[in-house]
């Protein structure tokens, strides 16, 4: 299976901050086959590397005392060719700088930013880590969606400081999304949630992955300590539910994304 083809912009990696990288670890080992590698810890914190058939598919690391009420959360991160740029586009556009660029050795860069609606988002530039190795195969990410409750502004920040060429692919006040890329070769959305998101609830990421079995998928998930928060539905896409770690990070699994998972 080749690799995923990543360009300029387009979701390149993810990772998980958890509470419990031990009970993180098992879960995502029993639902989604995943094996891990842990890095060095004076060079790289003891960052976790899943696998998912000895190729690489997400992080984990452990959350850090001092961020206190933080939830533990899935993040996307979108590559970039130059990240010092791509963190003055950010601040110019709107967003908030959470984290400076920083040089993980070896690697590559990373930033984490606030963009124009309040979504965290990462920046990754490659070095000698170029992201995720499979995508769109059962655990495996499959798709990278913002829910966004300020859209036009969300839209102009990842067209100026991302580069992204957009696709409008429905706008009705019911239903208002834009990808990034058309079609087939969309590789991350952007949908208005200012109608259903709670106010208490932020703007955020969404990361899915691919399952072969969405309802199977979901019965493991619930004997293994996660809480459904969406049922299993049929949508235009695949079969879609919305699933809650047992340390409460969220996530959303997928069955037929576009091609059999």
């Amino acid at each position: 299976m080749p690799k995923p083809d990543i360009t300029p912009g387009a979701p390149c990696w993810i990772d998980l901050m958890t509470s419990d990288t031990e009970k993180a670890k098992t879960f995502y080992s029993a639902l989604f086959g995943w094996t891990y590698e842990t890095g060095d810890e004076e060079k790289y914190g003891g960052y976790i590397t899943a696998l998912k058939d000895g190729r690489m598919v997400a992080g984990i690391m452990a959350k850090q005392a001092d961020m206190g009420a933080m939830p533990d959360v899935w993040s996307t991160y979108l590559r970039t060719d130059d990240i010092k740029a791509t963190t003055e586009a950010a601040a110019a556009h709107g967003g908030q700088v959470y984290l400076e660029p920083m040089e993980v050795p070896e690697q590559g860069s990373m930033a984490m930013y606030g963009d124009a609606s309040g979504a965290s988002i990462g920046a990754w530039e490659f070095g000698g880590m170029t992201g995720y190795e499979l995508a769109a195969e059962a655990g495996a990410p499959a798709w990278h969606e913002l829910l966004s409750k300020d859209y036009e502004a969300a839209v102009t920040f990842y067209q100026k400081v991302f580069g992204w060429d957009t696709d409008v692919m429905s706008d009705t006040p019911e239903f208002r999304y834009t990808t990034l890329g058309a079609g087939d070769d969309a590789k991350a959305g952007i949908m208005d949630a200012s109608g259903f998101l709670p106010d208490q609830v932020p703007s955020m990421w969404s990361v899915y992955f691919a399952v072969e079995d969405t309802d199977a998928t979901v019965e493991q998930a619930t004997a293994l300590g996660a809480t459904i928060t969406q049922p299993a539905e049929d949508t235009p896409f695949g079969r879609l539910a919305t699933v809650q770690d047992p340390t409460g990070a969220v996530f959303k699994v997928i069955q037929d994304l576009g091609q059999t998972a």
